[in-house]
């Protein structure tokens, strides 16, 4: 190294030395002044001169990695304004000026106060000036120029990774590329062959080759197998200087993995499979598994298994178990030992997803043969039918029988049968089966309309082993009879308009059955033969199962006949034929001019027109009061007399208690039997309020009773006297028994009472309030209506 610096001094003296000889058009300087030449020409004979430029110097240039004793010489800047006395001083500016780059200022000497790298920094520009050390000012204007870093190989080739990975198929044939490595120098490409790299490989031949210009990795021998090796590891390496010994060099390792590619066929490990089954086995049962080897993975290991051939396909299935790719061999039908004990099937096991490259490497499937046994056991007994439908008619008779059932043991030995009904499908206990032959017969009577269908369960058991027993659904259909009349459909509300006319529609009747006949309901309707021809009413039968009630005469009256019963006969048509009789009720009720019904009471012919629902509930309590007052007198009548003190049925107390309502706002003493004498009777007698005072009438003073102190002498003289009173009037009125006080300072409030003056009040208004008060107008509007 030390004799390689040596001639870098030397070639840089001689360059400089080259520099100050060189003619003046290889000097370069930026800012330097134009060239002009004068002189004496042929013409005017004048002189030309040349004025010569200042900075002379060339573009410098360095080597890196300098790792001498002293600093290195990079160059020396000179001016031809420096005349040797130290009159001039260089400055340096620019790219490491001062740190990297050191100017002597006197001689203008430049050196390298560092060791470069190019790799860092392949060119620095920096600035020169020269100025006078006196004046201060430049001699020369400022002046840029360049130090270039010439390279040397001081940086070996790195990959881009570490460590690569790869994975090419199996098979594959020789120059298949795998995958491509590339390294990088950080040398100078354009100067040398530092950064000129070479591949080659270092571990993996002969399997495979890498390309030295382009590091291509690729396959070198045929038919690799994964089988056979799967993981390979390379070592490529990277050298320089394009691979001359002296270079620098750098490796990385490749590993290549071979992927599966579907060259193996499946194959079997034996040719014969033995296996066994019970013959009770249900469908789906698993019996075994077989597996064909495939030393390929992933989908080109899938198998597919089925049974190509043999006795037993029909009996048997086989499915491929996607984990462990398996044949699982399953039960397909039931089997039965005395039937069939030995079956033999040929698998065949096929790949699911073949490569049509390697087809010539043979069949991708393998056969084997497998052998299934069935082993006997004791079944239970199997009844002839799945399950039994039986129709039996709803009169059928007890004991009947009405269907048999037919199990046998599948066994060898034919065990013994016997029957019985499962108690819990028949709690009604109405079927009973002989345990000898399964025959079914009826119990109890049978009814359609209250169960159509009986579902009942049959057991059959084997005598030998009651634990083998079986059952089976049976289905008894109990058929219709005709064992129902034909009734109205509904409860109807029949009524007729007064004013109805003949011929007229008032009611449509229908008719229901509880049977069901095959072709449907037909029902017929007729008066029954004592009103077959009524002379109110008549029936029309429809022939859609419906009759109408029409009228046969015009008007009808409530006050002659408020009701008619019209009995009908409604027939049905299946056999035998079955008929009832039903009352329709039509009541006459007052329509309006439109057929609207309005009232259908006969009692309210009765009452006066026009009184509310109210009115007529309030004179009938006032018929109730007056029919328990008259039971109470009659009752007292009976009663034998007592002593008034003595007695605990006090009559006073019972004057007290249900009579006396004291004497008004001046009765003070409630009590005073005093209170039953009216004090004014005994000087007069006043005329009844509730009556219209007639001649016919004779006013009659009763005899003074004050004397008397027996009150129950009194109350009956008084009741005497008004039942043998001849003007005692047939209106709704109490009579007076005893004295109840002066009347009240606000007057009587009731409706009842007539006006204060004694003379007849005048009823002729309610001949103004319309025919519905017309007869209350007779009763109260004239004399004449008494009289009558």
């Amino acid at each position: 190294m030390r004799t390689y610096s040596c001639l870098t001094v030397l070639l840089w003296s001689c360059v400089f030395h080259v520099i100050h000889m060189m003619p003046s058009q290889k000097r370069t300087n930026k800012h330097s002044h134009s060239e002009s030449i004068t002189g004496l020409s042929e013409n005017d004979g004048k002189t030309l001169h040349r004025t010569k430029r200042g900075w002379m110097w060339n573009q410098f240039f360095l080597l890196e990695e300098y790792t001498g004793p002293d600093t290195q010489y990079v160059g020396k800047l000179h001016t031809d304004q420096d005349k040797g006395d130290g009159n001039l001083k260089y400055i340096l500016t620019g790219d490491g000026a001062g740190s990297l780059f050191i100017i002597d200022e006197n001689t203008g000497d430049i050196h390298a106060a560092k060791k470069l790298d190019r790799e860092e920094k392949s060119l620095y520009v920096l600035r020169a000036k020269a100025i006078d050390r006196k004046t201060g000012r430049q001699v020369e204007p400022e002046s840029e120029f360049i130090i270039k870093i010439h390279d040397i190989n001081d940086n070996e080739p790195k990959f881009t990774k570490d460590m690569y990975t790869a994975s090419i198929p199996e098979m594959s044939g020789v120059g298949t590329s795998v995958i491509q490595v590339t390294a990088t120098d950080a040398d100078d490409a354009n100067y040398g062959n530092s950064a000129k790299v070479v591949y080659s490989i270092l571990q993996g031949q002969p399997y495979f080759s890498v390309d030295p210009e382009t590091g291509i990795i690729k396959t070198a021998l045929p038919d690799m197998s994964r089988e056979n090796r799967e993981q390979y590891q390379v070592v490529i390496q990277a050298k320089d200087m394009g691979g001359q010994m002296g270079g620098l060099s750098g490796t990385t390792t490749v590993n290549i993995t071979l992927t599966d590619v579907n060259d193996n066929p499946p194959r079997f490990p034996q040719r014969t499979y033995q296996f066994s089954s019970p013959e009770s086995a249900p469908p789906g049962t698993p019996l075994g598994r077989i597996k064909a080897n495939d030393p390929d993975v992933g989908e080109n290991a899938e198998i597919e298994y089925s049974i190509s051939s043999g006795d037993g396909s029909d009996m048997f299935d086989i499915v491929t178990d996607k984990d462990t790719q398996e044949g699982i061999i399953t039960v397909k039908k039931h089997l039965d030992f005395e039937n069939k004990v030995l079956y033999t099937l040929r698998v065949e096991a096929t790949n699911a997803h073949p490569d049509p490259r390697f087809l010539q490497l043979g069949p991708f499937k393998d056969t084997a043969l497998v052998k299934i046994s069935v082993e006997d056991i004791d079944e239970p007994p199997v009844f002839s039918r799945p399950w039994y439908l039986i129709e039996v008619d709803e009169d059928a008779r007890e004991g009947s029988i009405i269907g048999q059932v037919v199990a046998q043991d599948p066994d060898t030995a034919k065990n013994a049968i016997k029957y019985s009904v499962d108690r819990h499908t028949d709690l009604d206990r109405i079927f009973n089966i002989y345990s000898g032959n399964g025959s079914l017969f009826i119990s109890k009577p049978l009814d359609r309309e209250e169960t159509p269908w009986h579902n009942i369960t049959v057991i059959a058991t084997e005598i030998n082993n009651p634990k083998q027993s079986s059952q089976i659904p049976v289905f008894i259909r109990i058929l219709d009879i005709n064992d129902h009349a034909p009734e109205f459909a509904n409860y109807y509300e029949t009524f007729v308009c007064e004013n109805a006319k003949a011929g007229q529609l008032i009611q449509t009747v229908s008719a229901i059955d509880k049977d069901q006949p095959p072709r449907g309901h037909r029902f017929f309707f007729e008066l029954v033969p004592e009103f077959a021809v009524h002379p109110n009413f008549s029936i029309v039968d429809n022939k859609d199962n419906t009759a109408g009630i029409m009228t046969r005469r015009n008007g009808y009256s409530r006050s002659k006949m408020s009701t008619y019963l019209l009995p009908i006969i409604i027939f049905d048509n299946d056999y035998p034929i079955q008929s009832s009789t039903g009352t329709l009720t039509i009541r006459v009720c007052a329509c309006d001019s439109r057929g609207n019904m309005q009232s259908c009471s006969a009692e309210a012919l009765l009452l006066p027109a026009g009184l509310s629902t109210g009115a007529l509930v309030a004179i009938l309590l006032c018929i109730i009061i007056l029919l328990l007052v008259v039971l109470f007198t009659a009752l007292k009548r009976q009663r034998k007399k007592e002593p008034l003190i003595i007695s605990k049925d006090d009559v006073r107390d019972n004057i007290v208690t249900y009579n006396d309502e004291g004497g008004g706002e001046e009765d003070t003493q409630a009590f005073d039997i005093g209170t039953l004498r009216n004090p004014e009777a005994r000087e007069e007698s006043k005329m009844r309020r509730d009556v219209i005072p007639e001649t016919i009438f004779q006013i009659r003073r009763t005899a003074p009773l004050w004397e008397n102190i027996d009150v129950q002498d009194f109350i009956h003289r008084r009741l005497k006297e008004n039942d043998l009173d001849p003007a005692a009037p047939p209106y709704d009125s109490l009579a007076t028994y005893a004295y109840e006080g002066n009347d009240s300072i606000a007057n009587s409030l009731s409706s009842l009472e007539s006006l204060t003056t004694e003379g007849n009040q005048d009823y002729e208004y309610l001949s103004d309030w319309g025919p519905r008060f017309k007869k209350l107008a007779d009763m109260y509007g004239g004399e004449d209506s008494d009289r009558d």
